[in-house]
């Protein structure tokens, strides 16, 4: 029974298959023909590369095809600049000149294994493949010099498969045809290094002035540190990058045997200097601005700056070559520039920007930039002053809670340990006369009030770089660790100009080529930086520094301008006096906004600006702008509806100031205002003081001063205070009185002589006083402005009135004078 249950149950089940195992003969025959296969795959892969690379140099023979050159056009489409029509500019070397130190440069820099592989380097192939996975990107190229060459003579930029795979195949071609040395002296002939030229033998003439054999071991490196970025890494464009490139170049020389240590740290220290007969090989018109336009370029297409100039691409741009001949016409005059002592030239540079489209028009690199190639539109510097629109002014209408007509305290001489200097004194000004003015100490005040992180945040909206260590009160005076450069400051201005829209700078517009899918611009979104409201004010207060008594006075011109000056004082520790290590003007009309800035590239006791300043910034701004501008439509800047208008501000009239001698006192008064709540404030400073004190609060227009001395001078204004509104008046024009000096002229009266106690006169008594009192007012506002932007075609120092009586008035009697004397020197005597 047990047995049958055993069978039933057994009995409907499927018989279990048995795994067949595969035998160790199996598996290696699997893996024999997979071998043998792929082999004769990769022979007939071989075969086929080598034979379609045969074929291509059999019908191309070993001609240097150069491509067709990229060409540039003006905002007109007219033609500025063919990009590889350079042939001038091109020496053949054999390789006997090329010597072993550059070759071993450009070896360890750009294909280490070129002598031990045949035109493909697979170990570097697979090298790549295993960072670009990892990175998930490409991080790093495989290609041989041989690949390079046989990319650079034969092919164009185009970047598809199949063009990678005919390089492939000319590569092997060429190490089958061609030895080593050839295949190097080819491609050394062939690559370029920037300025227009191509080949090593004319490179080490342009670049240091010398024969290619006689190149030492810090010039090959510098060379052969070129061909991957040859407009940035060649040291006229770009000294500092250039430099440290180089370092990179050696540090691979050490490490792949070539170079001792000590070698490497000597070659690493050389400092470059351009050779005069650079300025002999200039090449194009326009080429700073062209420089910029083929970085652009590159970035836009993701091109090498090789492979860019032989596509053929037409490359169309926004350049007004008006407004590009005025700038260069300046640039080009001397006299526009202060003197140096030695070979170090002072520099400028300067950018236009149609705010309207962010189209950039015109822009200077630099004097002379075809003999030195840097430029300084794009490298930062101290900004000073110019700054104050951008992280002080702006950010403080930006709260609503602050005005263009809003008074600014700057009585306060330190804010926690910073102490800023203003030469105006502690006298309060608007925010529109502290604009105008540049006041120092008003500025840092309102940062102080609105605080630094808002400034700060106010000023990268508009596209400054606020470091951390930057963010301090220092910050309201251009105190920046990395400073700004014309570009961006520019860029920053472009947004007020707009309405407070963002401004997105470029110098393309369109690019087309055969072999290239085509781009045009287009505009990004605007947004909107900062309220439409913020961005009209900071335009009227600024247009009031280019109007009479503003700082920035000369760049006015035929049409609206607003703008602002900035200078930055030496900074060097131990040197005495204000000469100038940055000076600019930032300034915009309705349709275009211009940055300048005037310096020295290299900064020290020797090389300073000592005069101008701000204004001579604001001059070249004005004589580039007006004929840049001829016939551009002029238009005026657009307030926005619903603004808040300054109401009909208080403005105390009438205020004299005069001595009355018969009483030694200063009398005070002016026309009262129609206001029950109004006090006056009275500010005075003596002569020697460096800052006005807050004298006297009166309630009726009249003020008398009993403290003055003789022979000593005063200034005075008055402001007036509403409690309603809490806004003060303007300062009133300060008028200056001078005390006569007061002699004691005693009566003869008959006395004993007494030789033991002689009589002792006190000092500063040597004549009477005049027969009229008053003193001769001065109509100036209180001082110049801590930063050399002097105020230009200010009106002169007005007349006070205080003449004094019209009428004789009698003499005091000596008693009366003595006792008046007396009581003014009270307890503390003379």
């Amino acid at each position: 029974m047990r047995e049958q249950t055993k069978r039933t149950k057994t009995s409907g089940a499927k018989p279990k298959k048995r795994k067949k195992r595969i035998s160790g003969r199996g598996w290696f025959y699997g893996i024999f023909f997979t071998i043998v296969i792929g082999i004769v795959c990769g022979i007939i892969g071989y075969l086929l590369i080598v034979l379609n690379g045969e074929r291509i140099l059999e019908e191309n023979g070993s001609k240097l095809e150069f491509g067709e050159a990229s060409i540039i056009y003006d905002a007109e489409g007219q033609e500025i600049s063919r990009l590889y029509d350079y042939m001038d500019h091109r020496e053949i070397a054999e390789f006997a000149e090329i010597p072993e130190v550059m070759r071993n440069a450009i070896v360890a820099t750009e294909d280490e294994r070129f002598y031990e592989h045949s035109g493909l380097d697979f170990w570097a192939i697979g090298r790549a493949v295993v960072k670009d996975v990892i990175a998930r990107s490409a991080v790093e190229g495989a290609s041989t010099i041989t690949q390079q060459l046989a990319k650079n003579v034969f092919l164009s930029a185009d970047k598809t498969f199949f063009r990678k795979a005919t390089e492939a195949s000319i590569a092997v071609a060429l190490e089958q045809q061609m030895t080593k040395d050839e295949i190097l002296t080819m491609y050394l002939n062939r690559i370029y290094f920037g300025k227009g030229i191509h080949g090593i033998k004319a490179a080490a003439d342009y670049y240091f002035g010398v024969e290619l054999q006689d190149l030492e071991l810090w010039q090959a490196a510098t060379l052969a540190a070129m061909p991957k970025a040859p407009n940035r890494y060649n040291p006229v464009n770009d000294p500092e990058a250039s430099m440290n490139r180089r370092a990179v170049v050696l540090e691979l020389m050490y490490k792949q045997g070539y170079i001792t240590a000590e070698e490497k740290e000597q070659a690493k220290a050389v400092v470059y200097k351009a050779p005069a007969r650079a300025e002999e090989m200039k090449n194009g018109s326009y080429q700073a601005y062209v420089d910029y336009v083929i970085e652009e370029a590159m970035e836009i297409t993701n091109m090498t700056e090789e492979e860019l100039r032989v596509s053929g691409l037409h490359i169309y741009t926004s350049l007004s070559q008006q407004a590009q001949k005025a700038m260069d016409e300046q640039y080009a005059n001397d006299d526009n520039f202060e003197k140096s002592n030695d070979d170090q030239i002072s520099q400028s540079s300067m950018i236009i920007i149609d705010h309207r489209n962010g189209e950039i028009k015109a822009l200077s690199g630099g004097r002379y930039y075809e003999e030195k190639g840097w430029n300084r539109v794009d490298k930062r510097r101290q900004p000073g002053s110019a700054i104050k629109p951008l992280v002080v002014y702006g950010p403080a209408l930006e709260t609503g809670k602050y005005f263009p007509w809003t008074t600014l305290k700057n009585d306060k001489k330190c804010f926690s340990n910073y102490c800023p200097s203003d030469a105006w004194g502690a006298v309060p000004v608007t925010m529109t006369q502290a604009v105008k003015e540049s006041r120092n100490l008003a500025a840092v005040w309102m940062l102080n009030e609105i605080g630094v992180s808002k400034g700060a945040a106010f000023a990268e909206k508009l596209g400054l770089q606020i470091e951390k260590e930057d963010r301090n009160l220092a910050l309201a005076l251009g105190g920046l660790t990395k400073g700004a450069s014309p570009l961006e400051m520019a860029t920053a201005y472009s947004i007020i100009a707009n309405g407070g829209k963002s401004v997105d700078p470029h110098t393309i517009t369109k690019i087309e080529g055969k072999s290239y899918k085509g781009y045009e611009y287009e505009s990004p979104a605007a947004k909107q930086l900062m309220s439409p409201d913020t961005a009209w004010y900071l335009t009227e207060m600024m247009q009031s520094v280019v109007s009479k008594g503003g700082t920035g006075a000369r760049a006015a011109i035929d049409r609206p301008v607003a703008g602002k000056t900035g200078t930055t004082q030496h900074g060097i520790p131990g040197l005495k006096g204000d000469k100038i290590r940055d000076a600019w003007f930032v300034g915009y009309t309705p349709e275009w906004t211009a940055a300048v800035w005037m310096g020295y590239d290299k900064t020290d006791k020797d090389h300073l600006l000592t005069k101008g300043g701000g204004q001579s910034a604001a001059a070249l701004f004005s004589k580039v702008m007006l004929p840049a501008m001829k016939g551009v439509e002029k238009g005026s800047f657009g307030q926005p509806e619903g603004v808040k208008k300054e109401e009909t501000p208080m403005k105390i009239t009438n205020f004299k100031a005069e001595f009355v001698e018969e009483e030694v006192k200063v009398r005070l008064s002016w026309d009262p205002l129609d206001d029950k709540d109004i006090t006056y404030e009275v500010y005075r400073k003596e002569s020697g003081a460096s800052d006005y004190i807050h004298f006297s609060d009166a309630v009726n227009p009249y003020v008398e001063d009993m403290s003055v001395f003789p022979g000593v001078t005063y200034e005075y204004y008055v402001l007036a205070y509403d409690a309603k509104t809490e806004k003060r008046s303007d300062p009133t024009t300060a008028i200056t009185v001078s005390i006569p000096e007061v002699s004691l002229d005693l009566p003869d009266i008959p006395m004993e002589p007494v030789p033991s106690d002689p009589v002792e006169t006190l000092p500063g008594e040597e004549g009477l006083p005049p027969e009229t009192g008053g003193g001769i007012g001065n109509g100036g506002d209180g001082g110049l402005p801590i930063e050399t932007d002097t105020p230009q075609n200010t009106e002169q120092p007005g007349t006070g009135n205080g003449e004094g009586a019209t009428e004789p008035t009698p003499t005091p009697s000596t008693e009366q004078n003595i006792d008046q004397l007396l009581e003014r020197l009270g307890d503390d005597g003379v």
